[in-house]
């Protein structure tokens, strides 16, 4: 059985900086896809960033240049780096990973919450 646990999240002050982890266990996690959403209160679930299985990182332009993923897959685990926070970066961010042909979303971490605030 595939598992995803995320940790990392937290309160963060405008300006600063957390990392976010995605562990995975149950699965070959170095051919797939890794990534995180995340959901604002009231708002839509927005693709934040996703890192394919040959290190090919992508993002959404609002974390563009201030978030970076990366991943180690001799320990299973994807990471967000989260710089230069904004309010509006608050939300619940979910890790997720994608099978090949990485079409489908097939396996979804538990979520963690993220506070940007003073």
């Amino acid at each position: 059985q595939v598992q995803l646990v995320e940790s990392g999240g937290g309160l963060v002050q405008p300006g600063g900086s957390l990392r976010l982890s995605c562990a995975a266990s149950g699965s070959i996690f170095r051919i797939n896809h890794v990534g995180w959403y995340r959901q604002a209160p009231g708002k839509e679930r927005e693709l934040v960033a996703f890192i394919t299985n040959f290190g090919s990182a992508n993002y959404a332009d609002s974390v563009k240049g201030r978030f970076t993923i990366s991943r180690d897959n001799a320990k299973n685990t994807a990471y967000l780096q989260m710089d230069s926070t904004k309010p509006e970066d608050t939300a619940v961010y979910y890790c997720y990973m994608k099978a090949p042909p990485y079409r489908t979303v097939n396996y979804w971490g538990q979520g963690t919450q993220v506070t940007v605030s003073s």
